[in-house]
């Protein structure tokens, strides 16, 4: 619909950036992207196509973000770390009843937004959070491969990524972010507090990753999905390529002084020096990403497990693809439930496939009967 108007906050990001080019592929809508000063030249190339706008805008002017969300159709956060947000933007959405989506990848503001659910839900708006790669497609090969069982139990979902996966110094400061504290874990029917980047994993990806070493990682999906399925254990682990990379966080991680990883200069020190040296190893490794999604239950009375997989060649064009998605179905009318939601409470099995096959995403699933005992 040619009427349609879409605001990515944070439009300048590698995500957000991947974003707008997704709805540019895939919509009709006018884009507008937004920054604090116009300061990327991949942005000003997209504002050469008709459909692309540029606004300068801080998310601390309250009053200059709340006339820019009323003037458009659908808003999406792109604007992280999240760890650092509020939900000021999905409640100026919700004020203004406009539809939200967001790239968000962190625990706390994800509970921050849930809670706006029956706020969203009395003022007619559909929010959805945690969108994208990883959340956001992995959930929704969840709950593919939890409605092929007649009783899901456990719930194993792993990630990898080579070098930066094409994304900015954004990201690594979350993955350092993210290791700042134990969380909780969903495991036997209990809530159990998990140290960051610890139990190394071996687990096969598709080629070209073959088996790869993952980590337990705090991610959204560790409570949202013991939420929306009745499951005794949910992990999630997340490595990265080459390996030796795995090998400094886990050092960051349990060698480092916490003092180091709550100080906002050791963060920007860590991730910056990440972000220089995968810029040389992106040569070889490549920037892709890989899921693994894994669900032990019951079917016809039989244990079974349910595995499927996802690769692409590049992280954050993935990423841009799992909330394009969204955005168009949003648009178009076809995704219209209001509340706050994660992505695998509120997309159909059936309309993430269609939007998924759409980009050339194709999942590989495999279900094996396993063995007594």
């Amino acid at each position: 619909m040619t009427d349609q108007r879409v605001l990515i906050l944070g439009g300048q990001g590698r995500v957000g950036r991947s974003v707008a080019q997704d709805l540019v592929a895939n919509t009709q809508a006018k884009i507008t992207v937004t920054g604090r000063k116009l300061k990327s030249e991949a942005t000003v190339k997209q504002q050469e196509l008709p459909q692309v706008e540029f606004l300068a805008l801080d998310l601390a002017d309250r009053e200059g973000l709340k006339r820019a969300i009323a003037s458009h159709n659908l808003v999406i956060h792109c604007a992280g770390p999240f760890l650092h947000r509020d939900a000021t933007v999905l409640k100026t959405c919700i004020e203004e009843g406009v539809n939200y989506l967001d790239v968000s990848d962190n625990r706390a503001f994800t509970r921050k937004a849930l809670a706006y659910r029956d706020a969203a839900t009395g003022a007619g708006v559909t929010a959805i959070v945690n969108s994208g790669i990883f959340p956001g497609i992995s959930n929704s090969m969840v709950r593919h491969d939890v409605e092929q069982l007649d009783e899901a139990e456990q719930i194993h979902l792993s990630y990898v990524v080579a070098g930066s996966g094409g994304a900015g110094v954004t990201v690594m400061r979350t993955t350092f972010l993210g290791l700042q504290e134990p969380f909780e874990a969903w495991i036997d029917d209990q809530w159990q507090l998990v140290k960051p980047y610890s139990d190394r994993e071996s687990v096969k990806f598709p080629e070209p990753y073959g088996k790869a070493g993952v980590y337990w990682f705090d991610m959204p999906e560790a409570f949202t999905l013991v939420d929306s399925f009745p499951v005794a254990t949910v992990i999630t682990k997340f490595g990265s390529i080459p390996d030796f990379y795995n090998h400094l966080t886990w050092i960051a991680a349990h060698i480092f002084p916490p003092s180091w990883l709550k100080n906002p200069g050791g963060i920007e020190f860590l991730a910056h020096v990440s972000h220089r040296m995968t810029g040389v190893s992106d040569r070889f490794s490549g920037i892709g990403v890989a899921i693994r999604s894994e669900v032990t239950g019951q079917k016809d009375g039989k244990s079974t497990r349910v595995c499927s997989t996802l690769v692409h060649e590049n992280t954050a064009v993935a990423a841009g693809a799992g909330t394009g998605s969204l955005a168009e179905l949003m648009l178009i009318n076809k995704l219209n439930k209001p509340g706050v939601w994660p992505v695998e409470q509120v997309l159909p099995t059936e309309l993430f496939q269609q939007t998924a096959q759409s980009r050339g995403i194709k999942l590989n699933v495999n279900v094996n009967e396993l063995s007594p005992g």
